[in-house]
């Protein structure tokens, strides 16, 4: 019995130094799962934020923007504004003007496709959303994020006869923001195929 009982000390710290060793071997590998997740989701996040403020092209005017989609903009609209981002895949063109509010309408309707309407923005992304061409490059706060006055909805050149889109090349997707009494800001983002003549320098 003596035997057995003088063994069991040895036994024991020897237990004890190896649960202290395995629990610092697991401690060194979660600091370095923990580490290279957050330096990984630093370099993705660094990433999409470079890719949004890349490849904006200089120059693209309202007027060239609007040719390029193909959608006339009304004579009297005011605060006209477009950007124009070169992607891997496919381009973007991003074109806004206001309108009194009655005019904006009226410039709307014939391009709601038949039988659809124009829907509120039921569900809007939170304050901070950005995306990949985001109307933020050009000052203005992402229509998607906005709920009080904003209608949202889309057009195709199969799909729409107005005289405004007479030349229509892509399809458009369109918000409508009332945003004081009677003043309506309109937000048109359309995809376009890449191979565009860049715009004109400033």
């Amino acid at each position: 019995m003596s035997g057995v009982d003088s063994v069991r000390p040895g036994g024991s710290h020897l237990r004890r130094r190896l649960l202290v060793a395995a629990a610092g071997i697991v401690a060194v590998v979660v600091v370095a799962v923990g580490a290279f997740y957050l330096l990984a989701d630093k370099w993705l996040t660094d990433s999409v934020e470079k890719e949004k403020e890349c490849c904006w092209e200089a120059g693209a005017t309202p007027a060239w923007m609007s040719e390029q989609v193909g959608l006339r903009v009304p004579g009297n609209a005011a605060d006209r504004r477009a950007g124009y981002k070169v992607g891997e895949r496919y381009d973007t063109g991003l074109l806004s003007f206001t309108l009194p509010a009655i005019e904006a309408t009226a410039y709307l309707a014939p391009l709601t496709p038949k039988g659809t309407r124009m829907i509120r923005n039921l569900e809007p992304e939170p304050a901070n959303y950005r995306p990949a061409a985001g109307f933020a490059h050009l000052g203005l706060p992402e229509p998607e994020t906005l709920v009080n006055g904003l209608l949202k909805g889309g057009f195709c050149p199969d799909n729409v006869d107005s005289p405004d889109a007479e030349h229509l090349a892509y399809c458009v997707k369109v918000f409508s923001h009332e945003y004081t009494p009677g003043m309506t800001r309109i937000y048109l983002r359309s995809t376009i195929e890449p191979g565009l003549t860049p715009p004109p320098g400033s």
